[in-house]
């Protein structure tokens, strides 16, 4: 199944979007800017529109998806509205019992640690992602020429998840299972697998003109360990969605030691946390890829004049990669001030 004419790549809507063409590998005068988390917590319009509502539920809800996505477009004038979820949505979908805690991050009530947990689990069917689609339909209608990105979470991050419970830096329980039962782990990140490609296709096929996979604990990993553990369910989730015209970013925190590991998934855009320079992104990755980042969220919450100059030694280092798309190297802080990211977006743009 292939996009329909009136997908805003197909009807030329967003192709010539400065943000695409960055993607594609044109490179731009001025980067084009937009911010992982710019939809969300630092935005107080957002704080007042969702009180009271559970994370996931908000998530769940196509008219609340829809306003929360195109706050920031409007409020900062970004160059790419990313649409507003998270990457257990699919988990949820799927019936696994998920909440989002407060100061903590994804809970699973009933980790999968066994082969009948795993059994439990069921794939998704196409209903299931109706809130989806009909969310990006509206945001679409709303945002003319500006694209929407899609995203997703890579099958080692959901895993750790399904596996531990919860965030967990050093993934004891995980780490054992791929010691003690290396069948049942390929089994979960395989399933992972699954909802996250069916997950990022709906998005595609509803409007988003690229999408970006997170492999938030992957960092945590050996390049090594990344190879035999993580790194085949990722491609297969880059390679099952390889038949659809969209950039393909992949970033991870933390991920300097597997960079290049990470790329061979299938990426078409490298997405470079703030662990390492742009310059040594492509040193490790050569200059045949665009390049995505990297400011620390950090700066923003100090003074300007530090801003400024990391933001142009960006700039300059990102010239060195096939074409760069201003990001920060993880995202936006909840403390950090609105006001500071326009600033900084329309330093950008001038």
């Amino acid at each position: 199944m292939g996009l329909t004419t009136n997908h805003p790549l197909v009807s030329g809507k967003t192709s010539n979007a400065p943000m695409v063409q960055a993607l594609s590998g044109i490179p731009q005068t001025k980067p084009p800017v937009w911010f992982m988390r710019q939809a969300g917590r630092s935005l107080p319009e957002y704080r007042k529109l969702r009180s009271g509502i559970p994370m996931l539920d908000s998530c769940l809800r196509p008219e609340l998806i829809s306003e929360i996505t195109l706050q920031p477009v409007r409020r900062h004038g970004v160059d790419a509205a990313v649409l507003f979820s998270d990457i257990v949505i699919p988990l949820k979908l799927a019936g696994v019992d998920v909440t989002i805690e407060s100061g903590i991050g994804p809970v699973i009530r009933n980790p999968i640690r066994t082969l009948e947990d795993f059994k439990k689990l069921r794939n998704l069917e196409a209903s299931d992602l109706l809130p989806i689609s009909d969310a990006i339909s509206i945001i679409i209608s709303e945002l003319d020429t500006t694209p929407l990105l899609g995203f997703g979470g890579a099958p080692f991050t959901l895993a750790s998840y399904l596996i531990e419970g919860g965030p967990s830096k050093e993934l004891p329980v995980s780490r054992a299972m791929i010691e003690n039962d290396l069948e049942l782990w390929n089994l979960i990140l395989n399933w992972c697998a699954e909802v996250t490609i069916e997950f990022l296709r709906v998005q595609i096929y509803a409007g988003a003109s690229a999408i970006q996979l997170f492999d938030s604990w992957a960092g945590r990993l050996s390049p090594e360990e990344y190879e035999k553990y993580a790194m085949p369910h990722s491609k297969t989730v880059m390679d099952q969605l390889s038949d659809l015209p969209v950039s393909r970013i992949h970033f991870g925190v933390g991920s300097a030691g597997i960079l290049k590991q990470m790329r061979s998934v299938g990426a078409t855009v490298m997405s470079v946390s703030n662990d390492i320079s742009i310059r040594g992104a492509v040193d490790i990755l050569g200059s045949d890829i665009p390049l995505q980042g990297n400011l620390d969220p950090e700066l923003l919450l100090g003074n300007w004049s530090d801003i400024e100059r990391a933001t142009e030694g960006i700039i300059e280092e990102g010239r060195l990669a096939k074409a760069h798309i201003f990001n920060l190297g993880h995202g936006v802080l909840p403390d950090t001030d609105p006001a500071v990211i326009t600033k900084l977006v329309e330093y950008l743009h001038a």
